[in-house]
Order: structure tokens, then sequence, then C-alpha cells
């Protein structure tokens, strides 16, 4: 059941309005049902793991938290994360482990008879097993306190709007809100229909139709011209962007209508100014997750510069490992670690650059967009690496752009049709830059707001009769 499906939109209108009408307990019953059927809706049969994982963590942190013997503290510490990683490791890296280890005993000569199973991957199961292993780390170092009903701490976890593809939850942020009795307000209503509505425009309008741009390119091995390649970067950059923002959106908006806050989870990434400013701005609750319970614990800036830089790096690629089971992946996480080594490294020179006599030539605000541009292009070429089907592709598509070659026609109409597609969603973010304002259209003048409002129900009206009810899957479905 996808967000942008008509069976959504009636789950979630009964939902909504069963829930306004109950107390807080029966809330979170209610809710808790809710969610387990909308998980169902994708695959029934890994109810079961959910529920085990979560029975798992809650039962663990209850010990954690009653025991005062620190042996004993970190045995169930210990076997929480043990139990999720395993989860994790069998359902979505078997696979990609063994098929690796048989390449490379290829490689040496050597025959290993490894099992290939045919494992499907647990939608969502990246997500909530890492709110689950965050959850009793921080009940471990006594940072929070553990949920003292099951039905309670699985609602944390299987709360339906963020279940699939987060914001990955936290203890402090949303378990508090679980336990404590909600209000929904006019105000949330309001923000929460506005997330909700420019988050299907994100998604159905441009992502959506961004998709057949990326795959026209990414479908070709090789041959291509320079213009291809960065005409399917460009898309790619914007198409994973809109999907996934996107996707936040529409769960932080449902979440508001019902009294619940969550984390933002975008913030304007694309006008990051360095590769460390992005990740403060792109899928900020994994890169939050990643510091915090990651690169943190591993020594983070606190052993030298040669430390911090390995700490990078790993932290990084474990990050790219994250997002999928493929080395493409790796590699996009090794890259960026680098990026943000040298990030770190020309930081300063950056600065006093900035002050010298040559570029004294520049305003700020023009040194500004000078550093947002070459971001940019430094993430999208990360991409390339994301979206590849493979090492090779991603390197015959760096010798197309060293390469060159003309503008065809046909790219040329791709390009406009790309154009057309990101235009609105550049405005607004732009707009919401420069305002630094989410809910500028909000506080903006009756008349704007009636405008908006009916390009949105027409926007909403077209989209229902071209396909609404089906929808495309999301991207990050598939990590």
């Amino acid at each position: 059941m996808l967000f942008n499906s008509g069976s959504f939109i009636v789950f979630f209108v009964f939902v909504y309005a069963v829930y306004l009408n109950l107390p807080h307990r029966a809330q979170n019953y209610f809710l808790l049902a809710a969610s387990y059927f909308f998980y169902a809706c994708w695959d029934w049969r890994f109810l079961g793991l959910i529920f085990i994982s979560t029975a798992m963590e809650y039962a663990c942190a209850l010990e954690i938290d009653r025991s005062q013997n620190e042996s004993r503290r970190k045995f169930f510490l210990t076997l929480s994360l043990v139990l999720n990683i395993i989860l994790l490791g069998f359902f979505k890296y078997f696979n990609f482990f063994t098929q690796s280890l048989v390449s490379l005993g290829a490689f040496c000569g050597w025959e290993i008879p490894l099992p290939a199973l045919h494992v499907i991957l647990p939608v969502g199961i990246s997500f909530y097993t890492f709110q689950g292993m965050s959850y009793t780390v921080d009940v471990y170092h006594r940072e929070t306190k553990p949920a003292q009903k099951l039905l309670d701490y699985a609602l944390y976890v299987s709360f339906f709007p963020q279940l699939l593809a987060g914001p990955i939850g936290r203890v402090k942020f949303l378990l508090a809100q679980v336990l404590e009795p909600r209000s929904v307000t006019r105000t949330g209503i309001r923000e929460g229909l506005y997330l909700v509505g420019f988050g299907f425009f994100k998604k159905v309008f441009v992502a959506d139709n961004l998709a057949p741009i990326v795959n026209h390119v990414f479908a070709k091995g090789g041959g291509l011209s320079a213009w291809e390649v960065l005409l399917g970067c460009y898309a790619f950059s914007f198409q994973i962007y809109a999907d996934f923002s996107g996707y936040s959106d529409i769960a932080r908006g449902l979440s508001k209508m019902m009294g619940f806050e969550l984390m933002l989870n975008f913030n304007l990434p694309y006008f990051s100014t360095s590769p460390r400013d992005f990740w403060r701005r792109w899928h900020i609750s994994l890169s939050s997750w990643l510091r915090d319970y990651l690169y943190i614990p591993l020594g983070g800036s606190k052993k030298g510069s040669r430390g911090t830089y390995v700490n990078l790096l790993v932290t990084m690629t474990l990050g790219g490992l994250w997002h999928g089971a493929a080395w493409t992946f790796v590699v996009w996480g090794v890259y960026h670690g680098v990026l943000l080594i040298f990030n770190r490294i020309f930081a300063d020179i950056s600065e006093r650059l900035c002050q010298s006599r040559g570029c004294r030539l520049l305003s700020a605000p023009v040194w500004t967009a000078l550093k947002i541009f070459i971001t940019f292009h430094l993430i999208t070429a990360g991409w390339l690496l994301f979206r590849a089907r493979s090492l090779a592709q991603a390197g015959l598509f760096f010798q197309a752009l060293l390469a060159g070659g003309k503008l065809d026609w046909v790219t040329f109409y791709y390009f406009k049709e790309f154009a057309f597609f990101t235009f609105f969603l550049l405005m607004s973010d732009g707009f919401e830059y420069f305002r630094k304002d989410p809910y500028w259209i909000l506080s903006s003048k009756p008349f704007l707001q009636m405008v908006m409002a009916g390009l949105l129900a027409a926007f909403f009206l077209v989209s229902y009769t071209l396909g609404l009810p089906g929808g495309n899957e999301f991207i990050y479905f598939q990590f």
C-alpha cells in the first residue's frame, strides 16, 4: 500500500476518522493495529519478523535498565545488537557476501561451494532495525528510560507513516510522543496538509516523471555521449531527492495531522556549500544516527587528524553499504568519505582564499553560489555511482564524460523535459532558502494561498486520473 495510491488514501481517511474519536491509550492500540495492517499489505509473512525484533529489543532494554551489574547490562546490549545485525545481515546481505566470496575464489582459482538463497528483502528492515539498535544503546547509556509496556514500544517501532522509509525515529523524540497524550491542532492540520500536498507533488509530478529519463540513460551499457551521461546524472539527482524527500514530507504531514512531530529529514540539501554541509541536510535521521552510534563511538575527531580520517572513511563506507547490497553502494560510501576528508583538509584553505586579494573581487553571495555549484556537482558525480547497475557501467559513464560528444536532438528533448519537471521544485526550494521558512506559502498573502491551493487541487485531480490509484514505489523502499 503506497502513500501515492488510492487505497492508502481510503486507509488513512478511515484511520484518521477513528483516531480523532479515541482517548490516548485507545489511540495507541488502534494505531498499532493499523500499522501492522499497513505493513501486512506488503507481505504478511514479515509481520512475525518485525514483532520478534520488537519483542527482543523491548525485553533486552528492560533487563539493561533493571540490572546494576555492568556485565549483565553489556550482555543484553550485545544480544540486542547482534540479533538485529543478524536479521539485517541475513535478509539484506547474505547473497551479496556469498556471491562476493565465490567471485573472489574464482579469481584466485578456488572453487567455494556456497549456497545462493532467494531471500526476499523485508521492506523497511534497514529503518526499523536501526531504530531498535539506537533504543537499546540509549537505554544502556541511561540517556532514556525504556518503555514499560510492550504495545507502546511496538507503536514506536512500527508507526506506519515512518515505518517503511523513515525518518529513523529516536527515543527521546518519538517514544515520548507515544507515551504522552497528543493534541490535534488547526496549525498541525494545516501544516500537515501542506506537507502531504507538497510531498505528493514531489513524488508524482517530479520524481515519477524524471524516472523514464533516468531509466532511458542507465538502461544503456555504453556508447553514450557526455551530454547523455550529464542528463542521466542531473535527472537522477532530482529524482532521488524529490522521491525520498517527498516520502518524508508525506510521513511528517500525516503525523502532524495526528499530533505527532517527526524529525526533519531533508533541509534543502542541494543548497549545501560543502560535502559536510550536505550531510547535515540530506537524510538527516541517518546521518545523525551514523554520527551518534558509529562515528563518535569509533573516536570521532578525538584521535588526531589521521584517526578522524579513518573514522570518517569507515562510517561513510558502512553508510554506503546500509543503502544496498552491491559494490556500487560501497564505493559510493567510500567516495563520500573521501569528500568529507578533503572537506576537512581544505576548509581552512578555502576560507583563506575567500579572504585573499583575488577573492575580494567576488561578493559573499557570489562566493556562496560558487560553493553551492561545486558541491552540487560533487554530489551528482556520486549519484552516478549510486544509480549505476555495476561498477563497470559507472566506469563507462565516467569515460563518456571525459570523451565529450555532440548534443543530439533526442537528448535535447529530454533536457527540456527535465527542466520542465524540476522548475517548480527549484522555485519552491529557492523561496524557502531565501525566506528561511519551510511553510512560506502558508504565511503568504491569501490570494497566493488560494492560487496554490487551486494548483494543488488541479494537480491531484490530474494525477489521480492519470494513475494515482496504482502509484509508483518509492526508491528508498529497496533499502
